[in-house]
């Protein structure tokens, strides 16, 4: 059994937190692999338009493996009667975008368009939409499309569709390939489409429609939204993590950031509001909070052993992994079984989900920390990305206005 005083144990979390934007959007991509990669050449190059695909677009795209993103003209559909047009403001950068520019899963299908925390204004409004005009505020997060029939899309959580088509690299209903929001415009599909409150700043915004409903769902999941008084813990603390302690403490409970940086810990306590700080590497202070935890949410996208911060749990606690490390994890059985613990995995959530999250953040007031760059600097970002040298979420201001839409 793993003991909170084995050094050979504590090394096994994380030499970093790598947490910062490798997480489970990531794994809802690779689940999308076997279909993409089943196309042969011929065939993706003939999806990637159809004759409905008329207006012309000016975007960011990466064009080869090199992985640089460059000026491109694209092709999108017109707005059709379930669709909504939209003028894209504001893109969050996602590490997502930088495997796919890279290729470093195998499956982008180029050029490729990333992005996939969307903000901007609604300029054209398809006959069946009812619940959008002309003007509004919107966002668009992973999801481009579903089957609609199944049970999960049938029951709000289409997340979950096995037939789930993505923002960018995915097939759309009408055979195209899907490209994401470094562009000027975009035509989505409104039923994958949510408000943004008036409240919110459309840039800080952004990354909500990914890191933070990646974070909100396991909270929600948990009934932790609503119960106040409960001892959560984050593990990391960058994208998802910094809004994870934003959460915790919004819905009122004592927040504990565990991480490898004993750096980080001045700004969790003074600037984020977390309760308490932990060493992950310290065993002592692992030991000092063994069994005080209820609830943590892990979020480090290195390889790490589960057993450290399964020990911090109390008795019949849960752990929430939201995280995709490119290897396994470890998970030894004794402290799982001698506290009666559960860990469970957690993906980006529906729309009707990502909707609620975007009501309880203007409720509360809660954005992410972002650092805002032009179009122009998109490559120097995605080198910054690849370095984890970001506070805390990166976005690119699209529209090229600076506003505080």
């Amino acid at each position: 059994m793993w003991s909170p005083c084995s050094s050979q144990s504590l090394n096994r979390l994380s030499s970093h937190d790598q947490e910062s934007n490798f997480f489970s959007t990531d794994l809802l991509f690779l689940r999308t692999k076997p279909q993409v990669s089943e196309q042969s050449l011929e065939s993706q190059l003939m999806a990637q338009t159809t004759p409905n695909h008329t207006q012309t677009v000016s975007g960011w795209a990466v064009l080869d493996s090199s992985g640089k993103a460059v000026p491109h003209t694209f092709k999108r559909r017109e707005n059709g009667v379930d669709d909504v047009t939209i003028e894209i403001m504001y893109c969050g950068i996602c590490h997502t975008d930088l495997h796919f520019a890279r290729n470093e899963w195998g499956i982008t299908m180029y050029p490729v368009v990333p992005g996939h925390e969307i903000t901007g204004i609604i300029t054209k409004v398809g006959s069946n939409v009812n619940k959008f005009r002309l003007g509004d505020r919107v966002g668009v997060g992973c999801l481009a499309a579903s089957c609609l029939e199944c049970d999960f899309c049938k029951s709000s959580r289409e997340n979950y569709c096995d037939q789930i088509q993505l923002t960018y690299n995915g097939i759309f209903w009408d055979g195209s390939i899907t490209y994401g929001g470094y562009s000027k415009f975009m035509v989505a599909d409104h039923r994958y489409v949510v408000r943004i409150p008036e409240n919110l700043p459309m840039d800080a915004t952004a990354p909500l429609l990914c890191a933070g409903i990646t974070v909100f769902s396991p909270f929600k999941d948990s009934n932790l939204v609503d119960s106040p008084g409960k001892k959560v813990g984050v593990v990391g603390l960058g994208g998802l993590g910094h809004l994870a302690v934003k959460f915790g403490k919004a819905f009122g409970h004592h927040v504990t950031v565990i991480s490898t940086s004993p750096f980080k810990e001045k700004e969790a306590r003074e600037r984020l509001g977390a309760d308490d700080f932990i060493v992950s590497t310290n065993a002592r202070e692992l030991q000092a909070a063994r069994r005080t935890l209820d609830f943590i949410v892990d979020t480090v996208s290195a390889k790490h052993s589960l057993g450290p911060i399964l020990e911090l749990l109390t008795v019949n606690g849960t752990l929430a992994v939201v995280c995709a490390p490119d290897q396994p994890m470890e998970l030894p059985a004794f402290p799982l079984i001698f506290g009666k613990r559960s860990v469970r995995g957690s993906m980006t959530g529906s729309t009707s989900e990502t909707q609620e999250m975007l009501d309880v953040c203007s409720k509360h007031n809660i954005t992410c920390d972002i650092e805002l760059v032009k179009t122009d600097n998109i490559n120097e970002a995605w080198d910054r990305l690849a370095r984890n040298d970001v506070r805390y979420r990166f976005v690119i201001d699209i529209a090229g206005k600076s506003s505080n839409l």
